[in-house]
């Protein structure tokens, strides 16, 4: 269970700094609360899940989820271009993901 809330938290790390950014220096109500309300829920999640794992493991694949599904949404939205090299380096950052995932 704690690996699969890690995975929510990581999910919600990348909604909650997407909304930062889109929030303008907290002058638009929207984008200010969707990150408060993702920021509480990932911490909680992250918190949860290091009950049982590693701080290390737990907090890199949080940043690792958020960092690459952040980047992604941005490119995929067109507010950061896109290049070969970008997606490749998200694919490894997957799969360091994934390796931490299988090494625990």
């Amino acid at each position: 269970m704690a690996w699969l809330v890690l995975v929510a938290s990581g999910v919600f790390e990348a909604v909650w700094a997407t909304a930062l950014g889109r929030s303008e220096g907290f002058s638009k109500l929207t984008p200010t609360i969707v990150f408060v309300g993702g920021l509480v829920i990932s911490m909680l999640g992250l918190a949860y899940a290091m009950r049982t794992l590693p701080t290390g493991t737990s907090y890199a694949i949080w940043v690792g989820i958020g960092a690459a599904l952040t980047v992604s949404y941005a490119m995929i939205t067109g507010s950061e271009t896109a290049s070969v090299l970008k997606i490749v380096l998200i694919f490894v950052i997957v799969g360091v993901v994934v390796g931490l995932k299988l090494s625990h």
